[in-house]
């Protein structure tokens, strides 16, 4: 039972999911939204200024997506806890998430009774898995599942080439990348070259095909 107002914060980049999640923990006492996001960047920025006890975060959104914003979160907001809400069981990313301090990890098909239990786990300093996830996926994660070799590439990367690399794979150009992260355009020309090197890539398309690979980019319809 929590005795005292809860503060949580959205970031999903579907308003559709957002009015569904403010609307479920509206009818929750003692929990209350006091913000929302549609991008990574915007939900870093915001989460410092207003520092809920909880982050509901997605993890494929634009411009940076959920595990590096959670990884930022949880270096300038270190008593924030995050619970990702995915679409998918992103196996490979479970251990990664929860090394860097998230609290829970839910698809979007659980029910309403899951995130309730998933926000009272981690406010007692506990994780959470959605009951969706399969045995397989539990046990994945349990034995550090070796990652394939070009993921293992991935890792290598800075999280500023994690950044840029996510912007790239959204089309944006070198000036605009350079005006999002306040950094000149040969600076952005440079990790561009580093990126491509240190995962083997010979062109953009193979590095937007390998970030839809990985799921921190959505194929538009």
């Amino acid at each position: 039972m929590i005795d005292r107002t809860v503060t949580v914060f959205l970031a999903d980049d579907h308003t559709i999911v957002r009015q569904g999640l403010a609307k479920l923990l509206e009818g929750e006492p003692n929990l209350r939204v006091v913000g929302e996001a549609e991008n990574g960047r915007e939900a870093v920025e915001k989460v410092e200024e207003l520092k809920p006890d909880i982050v509901l975060m997605d993890i494929a959104m634009p411009m940076l997506n959920g595990i590096e914003a959670t990884r930022q979160i949880r270096k300038v907001c270190p008593q924030t806890k995050v619970i990702i809400l995915s679409m998918h069981s992103h196996d490979r990313y479970i251990s990664e998430l929860f090394g860097l301090g998230a609290s829970g990890y839910l698809l979007k098909s659980s029910t309403g009774t899951d995130i309730i239990k998933a926000i009272h786990a981690a406010l007692k300093g506990e994780t959470y898995l959605s009951p969706s996830i399969s045995h397989k996926v539990i046990e994945d994660y349990v034995s550090l599942k070796k990652k394939s070799p070009q993921e293992d590439l991935y890792n290598r990367l800075s999280n500023r080439e994690r950044e840029v690399f996510q912007m790239i794979a959204e089309g944006r150009s070198t000036k605009e990348i350079s005006q999002i992260l306040y950094i000149s355009p040969s600076t952005i020309k440079t990790h561009r070259s580093n990126i491509m090197e240190k995962l083997k890539m010979d062109n953009i398309s193979q590095l937007i095909q390998f970030a839809i690979h990985l799921g921190i980019v959505e194929i538009q319809t």
